[in-house]
């Protein structure tokens, strides 16, 4: 008996042995990873010179990453999809910036498919189709129903887009700009771990969302207090910088004009670059942490702060 124990004991051992690197090979697969940087000049005016992948240093979980390509996203080839998500419990003041809005819509390239929708009940309802033509867009483009709390909380409307979007084509740039306020009406005070917020977060990432913010008051006494307005702002800007965007505002109230937001946002559009990477990978699409440095004196990097890592077929969850 004590020479079968041993004997079962050492073809045990034999088994773990030969089965290890197995497992050790299935953990340290390559996965990959994509995202939407914008690369801009560090000096106002300035320009931010050539750009290559050597220039790139990538971390996922912290860990550094090789860069597998690195490109500009021109105009006559990067289509672009940009919705415009406009909160439905927004002050009517807003139909004063319409005509920039509409500039805004008439002005984007022919390589753009623009879509309007609004935050109603948790919901993106859109009230445009995806169109490259300025005026079918804008037939969807009206004043709010003003009724406090009516979008339910901005990140249900976000999450909803992000599982809805409006086309199935991957190869498109995935643009959201969300005017509101940002208060979650289910959790007023600034809570960076606020599961709607999370939650909104992760769907953006994995549909591949770069999201953008322009801070208007919402109806209700509730809302245009400081402190909401502070927090309102500040669950706007997790968002924004998780998914590589920008966050715009004018300090506690509503800004004088959003043209201003308009020509920057622009200007970030036509200075993007799809950057792709190795990152580990347990074989399923994972939600990771990213960071970006740039080692260009002329040039600053904005990019986000999260992303989908996927198996070695496809790097875009799919």
């Amino acid at each position: 008996m004590k020479r079968f124990g041993k004997a079962a004991i050492a073809l045990t051992a034999g088994t773990l042995l030969a089965t290890s690197p197995v497992f050790a090979q299935k953990d340290a697969q390559q996965g990959q990873g994509r995202a939407i940087v914008t690369v801009l000049p560090s000096a106002k005016n300035g320009n931010a010179g050539q750009i290559s992948a050597q220039n790139l240093k990538v971390k996922v979980n912290g860990k550094d990453s090789t860069v597998t390509s690195f490109n500009q996203l021109q105009e006559s080839s990067s289509p672009v999809e940009l919705v415009l998500m406009l909160d439905s419990g927004a002050r009517a003041n807003l139909g004063t910036q319409f005509n920039e809005i509409q500039a805004f819509v008439k002005e984007m390239p022919p390589n753009t498919r623009m879509a309007i929708a609004y935050m109603q009940q948790g919901r993106a309802v859109f009230s445009s189709q995806l169109s490259s033509n300025a005026a079918d867009v804008l037939k969807g483009l009206h004043l709010s129903s003003g009724i406090p709390g009516e979008n339910a909380s901005p990140y249900f409307c976000l999450s909803d887009l992000a599982k809805n979007w409006p086309s199935h084509d991957r190869t498109a740039r995935r643009e959201v700009v969300m005017v509101t306020d940002g208060v979650d009406n289910y959790e007023r005070r600034f809570d960076p771990d606020d599961p709607y917020v999370q939650t909104a977060i992760k769907d953006s990432v994995r549909a591949g969302l770069v999201v953008y913010s322009i801070y208007w008051q919402n109806t209700g006494r509730l809302n245009s207090t400081g402190y909401e307005t502070n927090a309102g702002q500040n669950l706007l800007l997790l968002v924004t910088q998780a998914t590589g965007g920008n966050s715009y505002w004018e300090g506690l109230g509503n800004p004088v004009s959003l043209q201003p937001f308009f020509q920057d946002l622009r200007r970030r559009l036509n200075n993007q670059y799809e950057v792709s990477f190795t990152a580990p990978s347990n074989g399923k699409p994972q939600v990771e942490t990213l960071k970006v440095d740039l080692h260009v004196p002329s040039a600053k990097v904005a990019a986000p702060q999260q992303v989908l890592v996927t198996g070695p077929v496809s790097a875009r969850g799919e």
